[in-house]
C-alpha cells in the first residue's frame, strides 16, 4: 500500500500542472461566475414543478411566468459562459504579457458573444437557432471562448494594432487597438459558420454534440463514473483540490444532463442521465470529496483516540455542509495509507448504487440543482423531485459508507491510541517516533529553565484587510472567520473575507494580505507573482497548520499580522 501511495505522491507535480492548465481553469472560473444564475433559475423550476408531486398545478399564467424566469437565465447559459470563460482565459494570457501590451478583456467578452451567435445562424432568412443559447450550445461556446482570446493574443502580443498619435486619449486609442483582432475574430467565425454549414449540412453546435455523444454516453456508464469520481478523490488524497481538475472536463456533460433530465420528467418520462452536479454534491461527495460524512461521524462519536475524537467533533458541522477540509487535513486523510482505500472506494460505491437505483429500480435521476452546501441527504431527496426511492437511497448511502470506512477507521484509531499511550509514557514524541533512552543516568542540579513565550504580533493602528482564497470560498471562509474573531477579541482593526480563487484578480490592491488555502498550493506561484506586482504580501501554509489556525482565532490573527508586517 505504501508503494502505491509513494507512486501517487510522485505524480503530484504532474497533477499540479494539469490543475494549472489555463483552459481547464477558464471553464472552472466561467462556471463559478455563472453558478448564481444556475441556482437562481433552479429555484423557479422547483417552485414551478415540485408542487405537481402533490397534484397541485399552477395556473397557466403563473406557470408561464415561472418558466419565463428560467428560460431567460438558464436558457441563455451558453451566451453567458462564452463570455466568462473567454474573460478568464484572457486574464491568464495577460498574466504573461508585458504590462504595456495587455489584451482588453471587455472587448474579448463582447466579441466572443458575437462569434458564438454567428455559429448559431441557421440561414440567411432564418435567424439564430435559439436552442443553442442554453445548455445545448455549451461545447460550441467552449470552442469560441478558447479561440477568440488566442486571436487577440496573436495580434496584441506582437503589437499588430492600429496606433494613433500620443495626443489621442487612451480610451479612444484602445478602441482602435482592439479593431484588428476584433475584425479578424468576427470575420473568421462568420465565414466558418456558413462554410461549415454548406459542407456538413448542419450547424457547428449540432455537429460537435454528435462528435462528443459517444464520450457523453461512456462517461455516464459504470466505468466512466468510477473513473471520474475516483480521480477526484485520488487528487485530493495527494493534497490537490480534485474537483478543480476533473469537473471542468465534465461540466458540459453535467449541465446538459440536468437539462435533459428536467425535460424528460416534464414529459412524463424516466430521467436516466447520471452525471450531473447534484450527483457529485449529494451522492459521490456525501460530506465532501471521499464521502467522508460517516467517517467524520465515527471520529466524533465512537473514536477512542483523542486526536480523532477532537478532530471529528470540531469537523462534523462543516462536513454536514460538504466542507471537509478540517477532517481531510486534521485526521489526516491526505497521504494516509490506512485511509487510501475507503477514500477512493466510497465515492465509487455511492455513484454505482445510485446508478443501480436509476437504471434497475426506476428512480428518476437528478432534475434540479441546489447549492452544493445543502446537506447531502436533503439535497438528494429534493433534487430528484422527492422521488420515493430517494428516501431509501439516502440512508442506504450512509450505511454503505459506514461499512466501507469502519474497518479502516478502527485500524487507524487503534494506531493512534497506541501512539498516544507511548507519548503519555514519554516513550515517543508527538509524531509517534520512539525516543531513545539515555546511555547512563546522571544526577545533577539543573537550574529551572523558563521558556520565553513568543510575543504577540503588534496591533496595527490602521485597519488591515485580509483576503483568504480557496477553490470555492468555503474552506477559506473558516480561516477568514477565525481572523475576524481573533481581531475582535484583541480589539485589533483587522477584517477578513473569503473568495474563490480567480475572483480576487481585479481587487488585489484592496487588501493588505492574501492567504491561499493549502489545497490550492499549486496556484501559489501565480498568486505571489500577481501580489508582488501590486505590492501586496501573499501567504500559504500546510494543511495541518491551516486547520489549526481555523480553530485558534488568536493564532489566526497572529499569522495574518506577521505576514502583513
Amino acid at each position: 500500500m505504501e508503494k502505491i501511495i509513494a507512486a501517487v505522491d510522485k505524480m503530484k507535480p504532474f497533477f499540479e500542472k494539469v490543475s494549472n492548465n489555463p483552459y481547464l481553469r477558464a471553464i472552472r472560473d466561467g462556471f463559478v461566475s455563472c453558478l448564481p444564475v444556475i441556482l437562481f433559475s433552479s429555484l423557479f423550476i422547483l417552485v414551478a414543478c415540485i408542487p405537481e408531486i402533490w397534484d397541485f398545478k399552477w395556473d397557466d399564467y403563473i406557470s408561464g411566468l415561472l418558466w419565463q424566469a428560467y428560460g431567460y437565465s438558464m436558457g441563455i447559459l451558453s451566451v453567458l459562459m462564452v463570455a466568462t470563460i473567454a474573460k478568464s482565459l484572457t486574464d491568464n494570457f495577460n498574466h504573461k504579457l508585458p504590462k504595456l501590451r495587455q489584451i482588453n478583456p471587455v472587448s474579448v467578452m463582447i466579441v466572443s458573444i458575437i462569434c458564438f451567435l454567428l455559429l448559431s445562424i441557421e440561414g440567411v432568412d432564418k435567424g439564430i437557432a435559439t436552442e443553442f443559447m442554453g445548455t445545448k450550445g455549451l461545447l460550441s461556446a467552449f470552442v469560441v471562448a478558447f479561440t477568440v482570446p488566442n486571436i487577440y493574443k496573436f495580434f496584441v502580443g506582437r503589437g499588430v494594432t492600429i496606433k494613433l498619435p500620443e495626443e489621442v486619449p487612451h480610451y479612444i486609442a484602445q478602441t482602435y487597438a482592439d479593431l484588428i483582432p476584433l475584425a479578424v475574430s468576427i470575420t473568421f467565425f462568420w465565414v466558418f459558420s456558413f462554410v461549415f454549414k454548406d459542407i456538413t449540412g448542419m450547424l457547428f453546435g449540432n455537429w460537435i454534440l454528435e462528435l462528443f455523444k459517444p464520450l457523453f454516453q461512456a462517461a455516464d456508464g459504470y466505468i466512466g463514473i468510477a473513473l471520474i469520481y475516483g480521480a477526484m478523490a485520488m487528487f485530493w488524497f495527494v493534497g490537490i483540490h480534485g474537483p478543480s481538475i476533473v469537473e471542468p472536463a465534465v461540466t458540459a456533460i453535467y449541465i446538459a444532463n440536468i437539462e435533459l433530465n428536467l425535460q424528460v420528467v416534464q414529459a412524463g418520462g424516466h430521467a436516466t442521465a447520471i452525471l450531473t452536479h447534484p450527483t457529485s454534491y449529494f451522492v459521490a461527495t456525501l460530506g465532501g470529496t471521499g464521502a467522508t460524512l460517516m467517517f467524520c461521524a465515527m471520529c466524533a462519536f465512537i473514536a477512542k483516540s483523542k486526536q480523532l475524537r477532537t478532530v471529528g467533533r470540531s469537523s462534523i458541522i462543516p462536513v454536514l455542509f460538504a466542507v471537509n477540509e478540517p477532517i481531510i487535513f486534521g485526521a489526516p486523510i491526505v497521504l494516509n495509507p490506512v485511509l487510501f482505500v475507503p477514500f477512493i472506494l466510497a465515492p465509487i460505491a455511492n455513484v454505482w448504487l445510485f446508478k443501480f437505483f436509476v437504471d434497475v429500480l426506476g428512480m428518476n435521476a437528478f432534475s434540479y440543482i441546489l447549492p452544493w452546501t445543502t446537506p447531502g441527504t436533503i439535497g438528494l431527496i429534493v433534487s430528484t423531485g422527492f422521488a420515493k426511492l430517494s428516501f431509501i437511497l439516502a440512508p442506504l448511502l450512509l450505511v454503505v459508507d459506514t461499512i466501507i470506512y469502519y474497518p479502516f477507521f478502527r485500524a487507524y484509531d487503534k494506531q493512534l491510541v497506541e501512539r498516544e499511550a507511548l507519548v503519555a509514557a514519554g516513550m515517543a514524541d508527538d509524531e509517534g517516533d520512539a525516543i531513545e533512552a539515555p546511555a547512563a543516568k546522571t544526577v545533577a542540579k539543573v537550574e529551572p529553565k523558563v521558556e520565553a513565550r513568543p510575543a504577540a504580533a503588534a496591533v496595527p493602528k490602521t485597519e488591515k484587510k485580509v483576503l483568504v482564497l480557496c477553490a470555492s470560498g468555503a474552506t477559506s471562509s473558516m480561516l477568514a472567520k477565525a481572523i475576524v474573531k481573533g481581531a475582535k477579541a484583541a480589539n485589533a482593526p483587522v477584517d477578513s473575507i473569503a473568495m474563490a480563487y480567480g475572483q480576487h484578480k481585479d481587487c488585489i490592491t484592496d487588501y493588505d494580505l492574501i492567504v491561499l488555502a493549502p489545497q490550492m498550493a499549486s496556484m501559489f506561484d501565480e498568486l505571489k507573482h500577481d501580489c508582488d506586482e501590486k505590492g501586496v504580501p501573499a501567504a500559504t501554509c500546510s494543511g495541518k497548520e491551516y486547520v489549526g489556525l481555523t480553530r485558534d482565532p488568536a493564532g489566526a490573527l497572529k499569522f495574518a499580522l506577521e505576514h502583513i508586517k
